[in-house]
């Protein structure tokens, strides 16, 4: 229930187009209900040219409709009929024209407020929930379990108010013309009513495990599409090719596991049904026999009846749909329940740009409880160019995230001309960073629209002069349509020194104050190195920039070099300083210059 709860906040927004729907709704399952009336005076009137006889007192309205129908001879009620029915049926044509559409416009709504506030929520985490988190499950969220919600909102949730409605009046028709003959139907209803809630929790769980497989297959094809060239290097793709077919075979067993559940219902409940009518049939044709009711009136109730299955099944079908829809939404949910770590004050200023320095007062960091950093008080003034240098995994990139606010230090702040960043708006505090990492990223886009990510109102002028800064202008004018190429997914059109530059491009482009490399050479060939080496040697001019240094080599013209070990600082220098002291930084340029 309390998902239901929370699917109506979703719902709420549109809750015009709600009551017309249910207004529609209501109105064709009365129509439905009441056309059954028309068996009365066909069955009497017209095929059996006798009176309408019913075996009990009617309301002096309805006793005077009975009689005026009595008057009118065969063939007069037959032409009245057809005309009935003609206009019957275009009313029933509007009414399911618009029920529908109302309904399908409804679930669109709702489908598109979901999956753009997943989307938000998503891109509001910090990294850490990305470190925590499959892509393929991500995207799983957003279009296969939103579909499958999309099946309870558009069907399960709405039309059960038509199929409840039919299902009222047909009720009240039945017990109101006889209700000895109805209490024979409404005894054998909780024989239906108690299979279908067991299956349906049977449904909600086997379609968890489903929308989880669905979850795998996503996150198993994402890798392999990505990584295609490691895959054909190693000539995996056989491997690779039945890694999916089990992945693809096993959420088919469990899709027909739930499909047999599903499907069972539906007989049973006409079974039921069935023998119920059949008892009917049998009292009931006997008083017409003996004539204390006549034959159109039994038709009536018959039909009314008989017409009780179809909601019913439809309804155990809907409790089916609304389970698997449950499962897809405690998904949905679990991921918009989960906290943000990183969130901007909501009384956060615009942060001043950048004049004296960056103070990191006793930071630490722990990634789930593990410390990564401890205790490290670091200073950088304006115009100095610290690198940051260790071993692997002792927390330099770690230390350069918490600049931008990527994580929130566990202990200690940062400031910045002393005013703690955790106090200013992401836009203010990141529109002054640059940020240039080894793991590149562009878009399937053109040359143009990746330099003009961040700031995609930026002129002609501003785009060719960050390309030139970067190294990146000449290159870029010699591809077939220059800055209005398109590059292709993740930049293959180019080769890994040009898509480097065209990343350096993309982070000066807003001129930061403030860079962050992230060893922006450590995967190129010797060439590319050096022409990337060039750009950021233009780059780094008058500017404050934090090196993440893999290679020794890159960081010679550091104005200090911090050398982390064990968590914490543990030497700082220049280059020749730092080498003359024979501590940590001597034993990885040893090992370096060695291999």
């Amino acid at each position: 229930m309390k998902l239901y709860v929370r699917l109506m906040r979703f719902i709420l927004p549109h809750s015009r187009v709600l009551w017309l729907a249910v207004v529609f709704m209501l109105s064709a399952a009365v129509f439905d209900s009441v056309s059954l009336t028309l068996l009365v005076p066909l069955g009497d009137s017209v095929l059996g040219q006798k009176k309408i006889v019913f075996n009990r007192e009617l309301p002096a309205g309805l006793t005077r409709i009975i009689e005026r129908i009595n008057n009118v001879p065969p063939l007069d009620m037959l032409n009245i009929m057809l005309v009935v029915i003609i206009v019957g049926f275009i009313l029933k044509g509007v009414f399911f024209f618009f029920r529908t559409y109302l309904l399908n416009k409804l679930s669109q709504l709702v489908i598109r407020d979901i999956r753009n506030a997943l989307y938000r929520k998503i891109q509001y985490f910090s990294l850490d929930y990305f470190s925590q988190s499959v892509t393929g499950h991500l995207v799983s969220h957003i279009t296969y379990d939103v579909e499958v919600l999309k099946g309870a909102l558009s069907v399960g949730l709405t039309d059960m108010v038509y199929q409840l409605g039919l299902l009222v009046v047909l009720a009240a028709m039945v017990l109101y013309i006889n209700w000895q003959w109805a209490l024979t139907v409404l005894i054998v209803f909780p024989l239906v009513a108690v299979p279908i809630v067991r299956v349906g929790q049977m449904i909600k769980k086997i379609s968890g495990r489903a929308q989880e497989q669905m979850g795998e297959l996503n996150r198993k094809l994402f890798e392999t599409i990505a990584g295609v060239r490691i895959v054909k290097a190693f000539s995996r793709e056989e491997a690779e090719i039945k890694h999916v077919a089990e992945f693809t075979h096993a959420y088919y067993r469990t899709n027909m596991k739930m499909q047999r559940r599903a499907l069972i219902l539906g007989p049973f409940t006409e079974f039921i049904g069935a023998i119920g009518g059949a008892v009917v049939l049998y009292y009931g044709g006997r008083e017409v026999i003996q004539q204390s009711i006549s034959f159109g009136i039994f038709m009536l109730f018959l039909g009314a009846l008989l017409s009780l299955i179809r909601p019913a099944r439809r309804l155990s079908e809907i409790h089916t749909i609304n389970q698997q829809a449950l499962a897809a939404a405690q998904r949905i949910f679990a991921v918009l329940d989960t906290p943000v770590k990183v969130e901007e004050d909501p009384q956060a200023a615009v942060l001043s740009p950048f004049e004296q320095e960056i103070v990191f007062h006793n930071v630490s960091f722990a990634y789930q409880d593990t410390p990564v950093i401890t205790n490290i008080s670091l200073t950088i003034r304006k115009g100095e160019i610290v690198a940051l240098v260790g071993p692997s995994g002792v927390g330099k990139t770690t230390l350069a995230n918490l600049l931008p606010r990527f994580y929130d230090p566990t202990a200690g702040r940062i400031t910045m001309d002393g005013v703690d960043i955790r106090r200013v708006t992401f836009t203010s505090l990141r529109g002054q960073i640059g940020i240039v990492t080894q793991d590149l990223f562009l878009f399937n886009d053109t040359v143009r629209a990746n330099i003009a990510y961040g700031r995609p109102d930026a002129g002609d002028e501003d785009i060719i002069r960050a390309a030139q800064v970067a190294e990146a202008h000449e290159f870029i004018t010699e591809l077939p349509e220059g800055y209005q190429t398109k590059i292709g997914d993740m930049g293959t059109k180019l080769s890994g020194g040009q898509k480097q530059r065209l990343s350096i491009a993309r982070a000066i482009l807003n001129n930061p104050p403030i860079l962050i490399l992230d060893e922006a050479t450590s995967h190129l060939d010797a060439e590319s190195s050096k022409l990337v080496q060039e750009a950021l040697d233009h780059v780094l001019s008058n500017r404050t920039a934090v090196v993440i240094a893999h290679r020794l080599g890159t960081v010679r013209k550091a104005s200090r070099i911090i050398v982390l070990d064990r968590g914490g600082i543990v030497e700082e220098g220049t280059h020749e300083e730092l080498l003359e002291r024979n501590g940590v930084y001597k034993r990885l340029a040893d090992l370096e210059f060695e291999s």
